[in-house]
């Protein structure tokens, strides 16, 4: 395995294209100080978007062209910085973007109570006068429905000032993890010494065929981890106890129905999730004994999740990948694929390779006016390519609502965003598994269909959201939570998911929940894994051939933040208000792990 290069010799085709948002971090550092001194261009609007028709359309858009350009500004930043966590230049333009924003949001918090002041009568007559601020109807509609929940000015505006020091805890984290664990490197069972960094843990090392290196690399990294766990359990505390200070300043029961009141989701739909997880963690013991098996093995440890079982590694080069996607997404017509080739290649949204200092995972993030953009690790592994078409189906989601939908309503919430980007992968899969013969290339695609991104976000991620619901309800109660505790639930969840021949190692194990940063954002988790199930349906429907399956599809990325995220999920051919979705969802991977059981004989 070769060494993780300095991020100086990537060559530059295969970095994003942070020219094409500023030309330079001088010009970024212009525009921030100018966004600064626009903030009063918003401010003056306090107290007179009741005037007219007129002066609330003007103060919209003034609102408008702050956040936009604030939001550019903060994503040039923080991009710069996750490519390369230890470029200090980068580290310092992050944290002045955060500040930055950190002003912006205070000083438009007035707006949401300004216009509840104004009445919803008065704002209703005011849209018929202006046919323009009819953009605005459903976020008007939205905002009164919330009413109960939003403070006056005065509170707004504190909670505007104090989230920055409040979302402080992920930042903390992420410095500690990404930019000063320094893992100790391991040797193979050849003698060869492998480098341990963020950027090929999951992807490289957790694959290897050899298990005394992956038994090493395991232990190394998440030995950092416990070596740190005080630390890291007392900000992911502090989080959850900021979550339950917002969830009392709103006046909501519990932490749960504060995150979930705000997309207008009913409870009912994460504890169907859970329940129906629960229900079927008896199909993931049945894959982890085939694995187990074919590995030889009479207990399997959290290290051979990975393990390859395929006689021989498939390769998938980029540029490969590239086309492989471009063709399993051909259903979706020749508008879509042109931007997925043009995205991959030329326009150069994708940070494709591993280097140096390079933040853990991969994730696409953009701003209005910009590309959407990717940031990964591609190694020419299998899980590369679906990482790759993952990520490819959020960009081209924020791409279509961007296109679409005015900047009010582009904000598509965290519930429908894993619905495209699974979606894609389910396409890309349902093609290959049709048309490449190779008995090994199909292995590998179950493998990392099942062991990949299924184990991820319909095993790992239901499993991390009971953990989450569980540390929320003893912060709700008052009772502390120390990093023992948090590591004697986490271990618990995960020995009950696994099942008997799991090798319990319950300090590593129990501190997997510090190796995802996904819980920091709010009960996030959960949308994981109800978004690869309203992904499955929608590829089962275009897959099946159902009339106006594609149509409805390309309506839902279109339809960003215009309409409650269950109502945009139902009009593109998805109901996950029932556990339906779910269920079919586990009912495709069981036919994955038949197929996967045959193929191994």
């Amino acid at each position: 395995m070769a060494s993780i290069p300095p991020r100086s010799k990537i060559d530059k085709k295969y970095k994003w294209n942070s020219e094409s948002v500023f030309p330079n971090d001088k010009a970024w550092e212009k525009e921030v100080e100018k966004i600064i001194a626009d903030i009063p261009s918003v401010k003056k609007y306090q107290g007179t978007l009741g005037e007219s028709a007129a002066v609330l359309l003007k103060g919209f858009k003034a609102f408008e062209d702050l956040v936009v350009r604030a939001q550019k500004a903060f994503m040039y930043a923080s991009f710069a910085y996750s490519v390369d966590t230890t470029d200090q230049k980068a580290a310092g333009m992050r944290a002045k973007a955060g500040g930055m924003y950190g002003q912006v949001a205070s000083v438009v918090s007035f707006l949401q109570p300004e216009l509840l002041e104004i009445g919803k009568a008065k704002l209703d007559k005011f849209i018929q006068q202006e046919a323009k601020l009819g953009a605005y109807k459903f976020y008007i509609e939205n905002l009164f429905r919330k009413q109960a929940h939003v403070r006056s000015a005065e509170v707004e505006e504190v909670l505007g000032m104090v989230s920055e020091p409040l979302g402080g805890f992920y930042n903390s984290t992420s410095m500690l993890t990404n930019a000063d664990f320094k893992f100790k490197s391991i040797k193979d069972s050849k003698g060869n010494t492998l480098d341990v960094v963020q950027g090929n843990y999951d992807t490289q090392l957790m694959g290897l065929a050899d298990r005394k290196a992956r038994k090493a690399a395991y232990t190394n990294y998440m030995d950092k981890y416990v070596e740190h766990k005080n630390t890291l359990a007392s900000n992911l505390a502090h989080n959850i106890q900021a979550n339950v200070f917002n969830m009392r300043v709103r006046k909501h029961e519990t932490t749960l129905d504060a995150s979930l009141f705000d997309l207008n989701i009913s409870t009912d739909v994460f504890h169907n999730l859970i329940n129906t997880f629960k229900k079927n963690i008896p199909v993931w013991h049945r894959y982890f004994n085939i694995r187990r098996k074919a590995l030889g093995l009479k207990k399997f440890a959290y290290y051979d999740i990975w393990a390859p079982i395929e006689k021989k590694k498939v390769k998938i080069p980029y540029d490969k990948a590239v086309d492989l996607i471009c063709e399993g997404l051909a259903p979706l017509g020749k508008e879509y694929v042109s931007i997925v080739r043009r995205a991959c290649t030329t326009e150069r949204w994708v940070d494709v390779y591993p280097n140096q200092g390079k933040g853990h995972g991969a994730f696409s993030s953009g701003a209005y006016g910009t590309h959407p953009f990717i940031m990964m690790s591609y190694t020419d592994e299998m899980v590369s390519m679906s990482t790759l078409a993952h990520e490819l189906g959020h960009s081209m989601h924020t791409y279509f609502t961007n296109k679409t939908q005015p900047f009010i309503n582009t904000d598509y919430s965290l519930f429908v965003a894993e619905v495209a980007s699974n979606f894609n992968q389910a396409l890309l899969r349902g093609h290959l598994l049709n048309t490449v013969k190779d008995k090994n290339f199909q292995i590998a695609l179950i493998l990392e269909a099942v062991g990949s991104n299924m184990f991820r976000y319909f095993f790992q991620m239901p499993t991390l959201a009971r953990f989450e619901l569980e540390t929320h309800q003893r912060a709700e109660r008052g009772e502390p939570l120390t990093a023992d505790s948090m590591i004697d639930l986490m271990a618990d969840l995960f020995a009950e998911g696994f099942g008997p021949h799991f090798d319990m190692d319950r300090e590593r194990v129990g501190m997997t929940w510090s190796t995802f940063p996904h819980l920091f954002a709010d009960y996030y988790v959960y949308a994981y894994a109800t978004g690869i199930s309203g992904a499955h349906a929608l590829a089962g429907r275009i897959l099946r051939g159902e009339p106006n399956a594609v149509e409805n599809y390309l309506g839902f990325l279109k339809s960003g933040n215009s309409d409650y995220s269950l109502n945009v999920l139902k009009k593109g051919g998805v109901d996950l208000t029932t556990p339906k979705p779910v269920e079919e969802t586990f009912a495709v991977m069981e036919g994955y792990i038949d197929r996967l059981e045959e193929l191994l004989g």
